[in-house]
């Protein structure tokens, strides 16, 4: 995340003459998050749609939506939405509550080793602009044939560092990742692999893709990426001489089956 204060909501914004752009459908599926306590702009972040069921949720990092330890603690979110397909200098904001009646409305989750640093929280489709414009992984984005990823694939990683965007048209950035740790294994017994990328506070809850060479569903032909992970933070050393040792340039992707079990219908 970003200390910096955030930009306050977005209002649609007007251009001179209508911009018509064609962009891939990626930069479209992953919003600009702030985070806010009443008014107060508090961090930046990323995030991304995912679509279960009919119901819409913002993934984002865990610690984006609540951080004991260093006290970030907003009670609401603002993403911001494109209105126009082809003119992305149109967007706005939308108020995501974190709470109601003082009961969190995100669903986080748990394993062996403790806390996974992943967040979902359903939003309101039917309170969306009429015009809203945006694009959303599924269950059939997700990558779970691991064999299937060569050790060295290229990866994205898509999202806001330090705030960082496209202001005119709304849109996210893409850093280029590799993989630095074998899929499908649990980096030191925990729920996340590693990635060699670099990568700035306001990336957590970036989506971890790469590109799917054969899309097989009418969800994955409009999205044609795979799901690897949510971004959550640098990995570093705790030994590491800070004068001599520069940073290893590693990072936390938690693994993104985690959002199947974070999105299961409850009763």
């Amino acid at each position: 995340m970003n200390p910096k204060p955030a930009p306050t909501p977005s209002q649609p914004t007007k251009s001179a003459q209508p911009v018509t752009h064609a962009v891939d459908p990626l930069f479209l599926a992953a919003p600009h998050v702030s985070t806010y306590l009443g008014e107060f702009a508090l961090t930046n972040a990323s995030g991304f749609f995912f679509e279960r069921e009919d119901r819409l949720y913002l993934v984002t990092s865990r610690h984006v939506v609540i951080d004991e330890a260093s006290k970030h603690l907003p009670d609401r979110l603002m993403i911001e939405l494109h209105l126009d397909a082809t003119n992305l200098t149109q967007s706005t904001g939308f108020s995501v509550p974190l709470y109601g009646d003082g009961v969190a409305l995100w669903h986080q989750g748990r394993d062996s080793e403790g806390e996974i640093d992943v967040a979902v929280i359903e939003l309101d489709r039917a309170a969306f602009p009429p015009s809203a414009v945006y694009r959303v992984f599924t269950p059939a984005h997700i990558q779970s044939a691991f064999h299937a990823v060569p050790a060295d694939a290229a990866l994205l990683v898509v999202g806001f560092p330090l705030g960082f965007h496209d202001a005119v048209h709304h849109l996210p950035v893409v850093r280029l990742a590799a993989i630095a740790s074998p899929l499908g294994i649990r980096f030191q017994g925990q729920g996340y692999f590693l990635t060699d990328a670099r990568t700035h506070r306001g990336t957590s809850g970036a989506a971890v893709v790469m590109r799917d060479p054969s899309p097989t569903s009418p969800a994955t032909e409009a999205l044609p990426w795979r799901l690897l992970g949510v971004h959550s933070s640098r990995m570093d050393m705790g030994n590491r001489d800070l004068v001599l040792d520069e940073s290893l340039g590693l990072n936390c992707a938690w693994y993104a089956d985690i959002l199947l079990t974070l999105t299961e219908a409850r009763r």
